[in-house]
């Protein structure tokens, strides 16, 4: 099936770059694997991105995709499993089907990192978690930990402070990387223990996660825990693309002020890019330039 602009991805990025593109009268197809909005919607709650002071990352992520409606973008829910170049143009391949597009524009996103910790995957989903918003609710008035130090697990522990009876925020540094009006909040919660210079060592349970080893300065000591959350960042995923691809020594993808890639015909946007700053409103700008690049490209 042939298409004039392929978006792998709809987050923020995605969605942006669809908007521009389609308004300009191109024949856009937005494939995303889960849900629109990437991981924007998960958030509990947004307070900088411009014109909404407080919105939940899944009611922002619906009126964008609705706004990529409107602007003519098709949406395919699938993995992408391949792309690839062709003398004209890519192929993009997901389980079911597969476009040839004159244009591809990556906003995949990135996977979320992992500790690697011993059990870590066998209790996945019983009671370890990567998404507060999404499972914070099994834990009401029960002790939960929180690892990480940014602004995710800032957000993490002030909507876990609404459900859970104890927090413990987990950071493997004494200076943390949030923003530090948000971090200052926390601080006052009654419920928060603060825990720095300090990591999981290891976690406890048979069918579900009873507790967890932390080694704070070289001492180490059990919490007993029903709960933990890792807020330890992303890791750029892109193993579908069957090409060389120009990418930093961290593996996020190289582009320049108009979001082209090394690639002829290939643009990428959002989180997957190679960036200082990993926000939802840098990922709609990003898009936008992407979106707009296609047009002219």
């Amino acid at each position: 099936m042939k298409v004039g602009v392929v978006i792998i991805g709809g987050g923020p990025a995605g969605l942006s770059a669809g908007i521009y593109a389609g308004r300009a009268g191109l024949d856009v197809l937005c494939i995303e694997r889960l849900g629109v909005g990437g991981q924007a919607s998960l958030s509990y709650q947004i307070a900088n991105y411009p014109g909404f002071a407080n919105i939940s990352g899944a009611d922002l992520a619906e009126k964008m995709y609705k706004h990529a409606l409107d602007a003519g973008v098709k949406f395919e829910f699938a993995d992408v499993i391949a792309l690839k170049r062709l003398k004209s143009g890519f192929s993009v391949k997901t389980k079911k089907q597969t476009y040839q597009a004159q244009k591809v524009i990556i906003a995949c996103g990135c996977k979320t990192r992992k500790l690697g910790l011993n059990n870590e995957q066998r209790l996945t989903g019983h009671g370890v978690s990567y998404c507060a918003s999404c499972d914070g609710g099994f834990f009401k008035n029960k002790k939960v930990a929180v690892v990480g130090g940014g602004n995710t697990a800032v957000e993490d522990v002030e909507y876990l402070n609404k459900i859970a009876g104890k927090i413990y925020l987990i950071n493997r540094s004494e200076h943390f990387k949030a923003n530090e009006f948000a971090l200052n909040k926390i601080k006052k919660f009654k419920k928060l223990q603060i825990l720095t210079n300090a990591n999981v060592v290891e976690l406890y349970g048979q069918d579900n996660l009873t507790g967890i080893k932390v080694n704070q300065k070289g001492k180490e000591f059990d919490l007993d825990v029903d709960g933990i959350f890792f807020a330890i960042g992303s890791v750029p995923y892109l193993d579908f693309v069957k090409f060389d691809l120009a990418v930093d020594s961290y593996g996020y993808i190289k582009v320049d002020e108009n979001m082209k890639t090394s690639v002829d015909g290939l643009y990428a946007c959002g989180d997957i890019i190679s960036k200082n700053l990993r926000q939802i409103v840098t990922a709609c700008a990003e898009g936008a330039i992407a979106g707009n690049s296609c047009v002219g490209g």
